[in-house]
């Protein structure tokens, strides 16, 4: 076992142990009345049955064999490491952090494909014993196909779990997000804590919240067991959410980032190399390097500088009408930005970046000048004429945050908390959360603390100046 569960462990008191995990049936509660109930797969990459019901009885004793050969089972998981925690009423409104309840019940989302493949084994190993031990149950729903985990929250009922856990890659929990907002009570759905588990290619959004925590930047399974003790832990944060608007009429919400050009190309192009891993987004690099692009459009952005001295105008009564906040800062998108609203002047990029948090990867640690502030994201932009070799240097030295020591005068970062990106002609891709969206004109606004995150943030408040640069006498 790990130091760093060893020393998670000391801090716990016993309490007695949850009651076991099981696999939602659906059919049982009524769902899919008459659908087939054939087993669930057991093995990996096995086609999954197009039914819900399918996640059945069967899964739910390899889970528990699978507990068993970790030397997980109940009764040889040693001392669990609980203790009374205060519950908080959560006030998504305020900005105080709130805890999940003991006992706890959550509702776990699982992508059996994300990733290489193998997160209901990863599940079953680094996952299930760490709830047992922690006094938190969970019903297991594997998800089929891309936006089923959308459709299952839907028309899930959440007063019957404490949290949704979404294991898989950063597409899913954008699925989830998207899918609680687009509920007729979503004011009240979009309130129920989540928790991200590393299980697919980036990882960006665990990787934030592992930074947020003080934990050192890892990956793979380390990433996971962190961010499974951060669920433990019970603790909640409220995190910015971002809201898409495009000139087709469609609205989304973003947990992570919007990204155009070079980015974009590499998530999206590196998708056939998904059982690399993260390697596959090393690759992807080095390929897109090869034939660079560069991308034509008008980048305008409100600087969060800018915010306090403006009061933004009431909204239409069109945009009033619209399902989800109201975006007060953003005007229709036919319309020219508003006057205090900085437009960049150049019109040729390699890529832009909207991004919500620390990493754009379990290794790619994009924003080290610090977590954003309610209501603000990190808006980076590289102008065309960087070179092959500096655009692989910043790259490379992204890892560890240290791109922007370069002080390359092609790259440009700033605080913002609304943008508006128009392509021209329609050139380039968008990835939303990893996720392809058409290439079209687009605007987006960040809401200050809009969802509730497991994980227990240590990191100075965004007013505390960070330290940035390498150490004395440390190459870069």
């Amino acid at each position: 076992m790990s130091a760093q569960v060893l020393a998670f462990l000391r801090n716990w008191t016993p309490l007695p142990l949850a009651a076991p995990g099981r696999v939602r049936n659906p059919a049982a509660a009524g769902d899919d009345a008459g659908a087939s109930t054939a087993p669930a797969p057991g093995g990996e990459g096995d086609p999954l049955s197009p039914h819900r019901d399918a996640r059945l009885g069967s899964t739910d004793k390899e889970l528990k064999a699978g507990a068993a050969a970790a030397g997980s089972s109940p009764t040889a998981l040693g001392t669990p490491w609980q203790r009374e925690l205060r519950v908080e009423v959560m006030d998504p409104a305020g900005g105080a952090r709130s805890q999940l309840p003991r006992p706890c019940r959550v509702l776990v989302l699982l992508n059996p494909r994300g990733g290489k493949g193998k997160a209901l084994q990863l599940f079953r190993s680094h996952v299930q014993p760490l709830l047992a031990q922690a006094d938190i149950s969970f019903t297991l729903m594997l998800t089929e196909r891309r936006n089923h985990a959308r459709e299952l929250v839907q028309v899930e009922e959440l007063g019957r779990w404490d949290a949704l856990v979404v294991m898989s890659g950063d597409g899913l929990m954008h699925e989830v997000v998207n899918g609680l907002m687009e509920r007729p009570d979503w004011e009240t759905a979009i309130r129920k804590p989540l928790c991200s588990l590393p299980a697919g290619s980036g990882n960006a959004l665990a990787a934030s919240l592992n930074h947020y925590a003080g934990y050192e930047q890892v990956t793979n399974e380390d990433l996971l067991t962190n961010c499974t003790l951060l669920l433990c832990r019970r603790l909640l944060a409220p995190m910015n959410l971002l809201s898409l608007q495009t000139a087709s009429g469609l609205r989304l919400f973003s947990v992570l980032s919007l990204a155009w050009g070079f980015i974009a190309d590499v998530d999206l192009e590196s998708e056939k190399f998904r059982r690399l891993g993260e390697m596959r987004f090393t690759l992807g690099t080095f390929l897109r390097l090869a034939a660079l692009r560069v991308y034509q459009g008008t980048l305008a952005y409100l600087p969060a500088e800018r915010v306090v001295s403006q009061v933004p105008a009431p909204p239409s009564v069109e945009r009033q009408d619209q399902q989800g906040p109201t975006d007060a800062h953003l005007v229709p998108l036919e319309e020219p930005v508003p006057p205090h609203w900085t437009v960049v002047p150049e019109q040729d990029f390699v890529l832009v970046l909207a991004l919500l948090h620390s990493h754009l990867g379990s290794e790619m640690f994009a924003a080290p000048m610090g977590r954003c502030a309610a209501g603000t994201m990190h808006l980076f932009y590289v102008r065309a004429g960087v070179s092959r070799a500096m655009l692989l240097r910043l790259f490379l030295a992204m890892e560890k945050g240290r791109h922007m020591d370069y002080d390359c005068p092609y790259l440009v970062y700033v605080p913002v908390v609304a943008f508006r990106l128009e392509p021209k002609d329609g050139k380039g891709v968008f990835a939303v959360d990893g996720e392809l969206m058409v290439s079209e004109a687009v605007q987006g606004q960040v809401h200050p603390d809009y969802i509730w995150m497991a994980g227990g943030c240590m990191e100075p408040p965004p007013s505390q100046k960070p330290q940035q640069g390498a150490p004395p006498g440390e190459p870069l």
